[in-house]
């Protein structure tokens, strides 16, 4: 097996969406197509490979947007968490692997964002594409602290799971740089810094006045 994993830009508030393929299977997935499905379709034709999944992280329109016009160039299946907005094709529910040629993608759910978020871990190589749940530098938005409170123990939940070396995929460009890895979020994400819950619901709260110190966006 030879993997192959590819971020592209895709539009909208700096959107982030994904190839990963196996070039000896010759089967590959898109995570997320967003606003340009056509460019992540004619990156998998570049790299020779057939698209068998289409992949979203959690059923926002800026993560779904691409659907359609990639399920018609492509004919493949959508794969998404049961409680997804539009019923999938295939669900992945917390624990599911699915299958790219060779590489199995471990999906771990991890609601807060929204009920029906996922993210998927690559293990041979510690890929881990994290959607809108984990950002470099920061986390993703939640509507009340009820849902905040169930993001921290997402958060939590995939600390413990994945090791420091995994690298960090996110579904926007908001940090310092488009990538990063788990052992540097540890060390640097503010939020992962919270001592405990109210620590991070205080972060939440003072998040505005922190961006603005550090300059940040």
């Amino acid at each position: 097996m030879q993997l192959i994993f590819e971020q592209l830009r895709t539009g909208g508030d700096r959107n982030l969406g994904y190839l990963v393929g196996d070039r000896e299977a010759g089967h590959g997935a898109l995570i997320d197509p967003s606003y340009s499905p056509e460019a992540l379709v004619q990156r998998a034709t570049d790299q020779g490979l057939r698209v068998t999944h289409i992949v979203n992280t959690h059923g926002h329109p800026d993560h779904t947007e691409g659907n359609p016009a990639a399920v018609e160039l492509t004919g493949a299946a959508i794969a998404a968490h049961p409680d997804a907005p539009e019923k999938p094709d295939i669900e992945l529910a917390d624990g599911q692997i699915l299958t790219v040629g060779a590489f199995r993608l471990q999906c771990v759910h991890t609601p807060g964002h929204c009920d029906d978020h996922v993210v998927l871990y690559e293990p041979s190589h510690h890929l881990l594409v994290t959607g809108d749940l984990l950002f470099v530098g920061k986390v993703g938005g939640t509507k009340t602290d009820d849902d905040a409170r169930i993001e921290w123990a997402s958060l939590e939940r995939l600390l413990d799971t994945v090791p420091d070396e995994t690298t960090v995929w996110p579904g926007h460009d908001y940090g310092a740089r488009p990538s990063s890895t788990i052992g540097l979020e540890r060390r640097t994400n503010p939020f992962l810094l919270c001592a405990d819950i109210d620590a991070f619901l205080r972060l939440r709260t003072e998040w505005p006045g922190y961006k603005k110190r550090l300059g940040l966006k």
